[in-house]
């Protein structure tokens, strides 16, 4: 049979770490799911796509928790030849001037119509290289600065020279998915040149490689940009693309990889309206546009809405504008769908933990990484004034989820509070945290909860897209006005916010206040009380937030306002 050849006008997309399912555990969090789910919507769209990563054998980490709330890791254990498929196809990449050999794995994401994206997975570990050099694509954000870059080199340069050699001739567009893989414009400036030039390249050579790609930024703090220093970068690269680099006026010191990718990409976005307002602010002489995030519906709906969809908006998982129409499902099925997700939860939790919690009591729920500015301690503030509410307002119970990464001693800090907060509010608010936090346990969360809890120091929440899995399953978020909350809304409609979006940054003291304000005088009388009400706002939150919210629309627009800013890519209608 004659092998079939990649499709033209193919658009290019490179992300360290992709979320594909909870057993291949290539992720960390918010990144790698939005990639996932990107994939996912091209397939659906049958958009053409094809997309490059790193195998990351011993994954982020698995998480365990003692009893006091201490973290401890350990590698992912998972066999790639279990989910992927080998490819006989190799590279050679040099670094700190020897030939390292990369190869490749491959996945396929089917979407609805049975058209296909492909994802290849680059793997070091092959019996050509030496031991060090087979472990570079064992851990994700593992390593120091020598590790970290020697894997961006692999992601950005030899996932280009894969890509050719697998047949992937007429890309018409590389999306950078945050600046790790910001070197694929070096090899792109390499393959145009035919080599680098000693005497570097002129504006029109430099503008003819931003006509061909797309960088989309996720980070609105300096902090997070990956920089490494200049010797650094000679040691690993070598000298003629360390030179080459300079020349781009790129090395002051040190090679940031965002700059490095916004100097060379046409289209820049951020990945919320408010996120690409912070963005233009942190790079003033770039042009940054805002498309913000999604999420794959038919994915993050649990069994219970997706049933409940099927029947009565039967054409939502090929056009999810459909969940629009959700404001004409009945209360009492939306209440049935509620009862089941959050019976599932429950039944999972007692079979993790052994604790049972209560099907009839609020349920509140925060699942995200583990770090300093998602405050995940926020809520417990003042337990005296938890414990007062939890009593006159209406019982409630909380659940917790989520990873420190192994070096963030803030982060596992916070998870030991919320530990000590939950033996301090033992007798009057039930609070479990959920270890292992991953796909399956999000999902499990984000429909089984009765409302989503987000407490983000602003303007630090880029965009978020937990709150849009939640809404999904009809539940609203109460949330600080953030990322893609400050889209989604409506107060009392949607769900609520804590504190103002006008009121002072990171004021911990009075959005604690706001907390507990809206929790005890507006959400729990609602849940007890204006059962038919709370149901409404499930609804709204669906047909308002989970009909927009979604990849789908997102992926439209990257294809209309960035895609097809590229020279020669012709945009077919998504309908």
């Amino acid at each position: 049979m004659k092998k079939s050849s990649p499709p033209s006008g193919t658009i290019a997309y490179f992300s360290m770490d992709v979320a594909v399912d909870s057993k291949i555990p290539t992720y960390s969090g918010g990144l790698g799911v939005l990639a996932g789910d990107m994939l996912r919507s091209a397939a659906d769209l049958e958009i053409p796509m094809v997309a490059v990563s790193l195998i990351h054998r011993k994954g982020y980490f698995d998480q365990r928790l003692d009893w006091h709330g201490n973290q401890l890791e350990s590698p992912a254990k998972w066999s790639p030849e279990e989910h992927l498929v080998r490819l006989p196809t190799k590279v050679t990449l040099s670094l700190e001037g020897r030939e390292v050999c990369v190869g490749a794995w491959k996945y396929i994401f089917r979407g609805v119509t049975g058209c296909s994206v492909p994802l290849f997975f680059l793997d070091t570990d092959l019996e050509e290289n030496n031991a060090a050099d087979r472990g570079l694509t064992d851990f994700l954000y593992g390593g120091d600065e020598r590790y970290r870059l020697c894997q961006e080199a692999i992601l950005g340069l030899a996932g280009v020279a894969m890509l050719r050699k697998l047949g992937y001739d007429d890309i018409r567009v590389f999306h950078m998915n945050e600046g790790h893989s910001a070197l694929a414009t070096l090899a792109l400036m390499e393959e145009q040149a035919g080599s680098l030039p000693e005497s570097g390249f002129s504006e029109v050579e430099i503008d003819a490689i931003r006509r061909r790609c797309v960088f989309t930024t996720h980070t609105p703090v300096p902090a997070g940009h990956d920089r490494f220093p200049a010797d650094l970068v000679y040691q690993v690269l070598g000298k003629t693309r360390a030179t080459t680099l300079a020349q781009l006026q790129l090395m002051d010191g040190s090679l940031n990889m965002t700059e490095l990718a916004l100097r060379l990409s046409g289209f820049v976005n951020g990945v919320s309206m408010r996120h690409g307002e912070i963005s233009r602010g942190m790079f003033p002489n770039q042009s940054i546009r805002a498309i913000t995030n999604g999420v794959h519906a038919s994915t993050w709906t649990a069994a219970p809405f997706a049933d409940l969809y099927d029947r009565f908006l039967p054409e939502w998982r090929r056009d999810n504008c459909y969940l629009r129409y959700a404001v004409g499902i009945p209360l009492h099925a939306m209440r049935q769908a509620h009862a089941q997700a959050k019976r599932e939860l429950l039944r999972q939790i007692r079979w993790l933990t052994g604790t049972q919690l209560d099907e009839k009591v609020f349920t509140l729920g925060f699942a995200r990484r583990a770090t300093g500015y998602k405050r995940g301690d926020l809520l417990f503030t003042d337990l005296e004034r938890l414990k007062q509410i939890a009593r006159h307002a209406g019982p409630m119970q909380v659940i917790y989820a989520g990873k420190a990464h192994p070096r963030d001693e803030g982060g596992k800090a916070i998870i030991r509070r919320i530990f000590e907060a939950a033996a301090a509010l033992a007798n009057d608010v039930r609070v479990v945290y959920l270890e292992n936090y991953d796909m399956a346990l999000g999902k499990l969360l984000c429909s089984g909860v009765d409302v989503w809890l987000n407490t983000p120091l602003r303007p630090q929440e880029a965009s978020g897209t937990s709150g849009m899995k939640a809404a999904l399953n009809g539940v609203p978020s109460f949330s600080v006005l953030d990322g893609w909350w400050i889209e989604g809304h409506i107060e009392g409609v949607t769900g609520w916010s804590i504190g103002d979006a006008s009121g002072v940054e990171n004021d911990s003291v009075a959005e604690a206040a706001s907390l507990y304000e809206k929790l005890a005088q507006v959400i729990l009388p609602l849940y007890y009380k204006e059962p038919d009400r709370f149901a409404q706002m499930m609804r709204s939150a669906i047909a308002l937030n989970g009909s927009y919210f979604n990849t789908q629309r997102m992926i439209s627009q990257y294809v209309r306002n960035a895609y097809a800013a590229a020279r020669d890519l012709a945009v077919q209608p998504l309908d």
